[in-house]
């Protein structure tokens, strides 16, 4: 499904679209999600999301906001002082998935596994490509190591880790769940984020007009964001398959059938969206399908968008101008729309 009113229906419609026989492509790696908070449907689903809805809600995340914001001041002073980093390597790579990691109160030892492991994990999702193959041991060296975090002695008190084990003790989660619970959020905490960043501060380099207009006017850095998730959506599309015959645009869709929900043609859909393939600063998309819909859309999504502004308005304050000095490298995961690198030089702020 690529329209927006069908994809957006489908996603909102659990009970015809079931997510608890896989969001994968493949059968073998639809068997690693049973009983993970992608792989199921209410009232698992619900169960499962419950147990960390107060850290994600806003009152949650507003006790964070400040250590956030203090992580991205002292990131965006590193690079900025070096006068040429790059995007991806050393930024986008490195905010999100410390911020998360932080929070869920994971050691820091092992952190250079999360990201190729999330990386390799969403390949996964789709076919069976030798992009995948060459990273099965990332995969597998990702879940070993995120199966350890079930030891409270490893995570740091009074994290999300902490509060997924707390579940275990009370009786609302297995150990698997656990361990399937806090890969789920790690996973979906960085890659959409990690590639939403890189594709946004390409953005600045590549239209400096936009960068401009987002320095004389701060307040554009959450639409700024929802505007990149829109056009550059990072995952492209999970899978459902129908718990009955469905029709859809005159087509009908017999019962049994894996059905992909194309979240970023939804994002470019002429129909919904007039210009799609145009960044308009001032279009605020808050409806796109880049955190998907209905009962699963993607829990942590108030983090992403707070985790994206406050690396804005970091950037805001130290950086005038950015410019590539080299090529952007594209990124070859199948089901992730990403870069690999994006060489920078900044002109910082005057004083």
């Amino acid at each position: 499904m690529t329209r927006y009113d069908d994809v957006r229906a489908a996603a909102a419609d659990w009970q015809s679209f079931t997510s608890a026989q896989g969001v994968a492509l493949l059968p073998e790696f639809n068997g690693n999600l049973v009983g993970s908070v992608l792989a199921s449907d209410p009232p698992e689903h619900d169960q499962l999301r419950a147990v960390l809805s107060e850290k994600l809600a806003p009152k949650g995340l507003s006790k964070v906001r400040s250590d956030i914001r203090g992580y991205a001041d002292q990131l965006v002073e590193q690079v900025v002082s070096r006068g040429r980093f790059d995007a991806v390597v050393d930024v986008a790579r490195v905010f999100p998935i410390n911020v998360v990691a932080d929070l869920v109160g994971l050691p820091q030892e092992g952190r250079d596994k999360l990201h190729p492991g999330a990386d390799a994990t969403f390949a996964g999702f789709g076919p069976f490509t030798p992009y995948l193959q060459e990273r099965l041991p990332a995969v597998r060296g990702y879940h070993e190591w995120m199966a350890q975090m079930t030891d409270r002695a490893k995570l740091t008190p009074g994290g999300w880790g902490e509060v997924v084990m707390d579940a275990v003790d009370d009786g609302r989660l297995s150990m698997l769940g656990a361990i399937k619970t806090i890969s789920a959020y790690m996973t979906a905490g960085m890659d959409t984020t990690v590639n939403a960043i890189s594709a946004m501060l390409r953005l600045f380099a590549d239209s400096p007009e936009v960068w401009s207009t987002l320095k004389s006017e701060p307040t554009l850095a959450g639409p700024v964001f929802e505007e990149i998730l829109r056009l550059e959506t990072p995952v492209q599309g999970f899978f459902r398959v129908t718990t009955k015959e469905v029709t859809v645009g005159g087509v009908t869709i017999p019962k049994d059938q894996r059905v992909l929900l194309h979240w970023a043609a939804a994002n470019r859909d002429p129909g919904h969206y007039p210009d799609p393939a145009r960044f308009d600063i001032r279009r605020n998309p808050l409806d796109h399908m880049a955190f998907g819909y209905g009962v699963h859309a993607c829990a942590g999504q108030g983090m992403a968008r707070m985790e994206a502004v406050t690396l804005l308005e970091a950037f805001i304050e130290r950086v005038d101008r950015f410019e590539l000095t080299g090529p952007v490298v594209r990124g070859g995961n199948p089901v992730v729309r990403s870069l690999d690198s994006v060489p920078l030089s900044i002109l910082p702020a005057r004083s």
